[in-house]
């Protein structure tokens, strides 16, 4: 069961990351400067990043599925709160850091924050729910 509620998870940050970022596609591209064509949508578009992305959102449900059962996390609400606070305190952070080293508008930071935390406490429910 483990292994499902995994890719579920992984399933539901992905599905909010769409939602989330077609919501705030205008200010994301403004931020972060991204060359767009007269359709707005991004030049050059490539399947990469979607796939990377949902890679990532793998890895991530995973080690939060691993450090959940460490610490003994077995409900919907812990699970909700600890993913919250994964986002919040340990990505969140490192994409300020990142953001301004490369001298980004920040912006870009609290949307790409705001993604990590609020995707990572949904990932922290639906794992609890398996």
């Amino acid at each position: 069961m483990g292994f499902l509620a995994v890719i579920v998870a992984a399933i539901a940050g992905f599905a909010f990351g769409a939602v989330w970022y077609m919501t705030l596609s205008k200010p994301w591209v403004e931020a972060s400067g991204i060359k767009v064509g007269n359709d707005g949508r991004p030049e050059g578009g490539s399947p990469l990043p979607f796939v990377l992305s949902f890679i990532a959102m793998l890895l991530v449900a995973g080690m939060m599925r691993h450090t959940f059962a460490l610490a003994e996390i077995t409900t919907l609400g812990k699970g909700l709160v600890s993913g919250l606070g994964i986002g919040l305190f340990f990505i969140s952070p490192w994409i300020m850091i990142n953001n301004a080293y490369g001298m980004r508008p920040f912006k870009l930071t609290v949307i790409d924050a705001g993604y990590a935390t609020f995707g990572c406490a949904i990932m922290g429910a639906v794992l609890m729910l398996f």
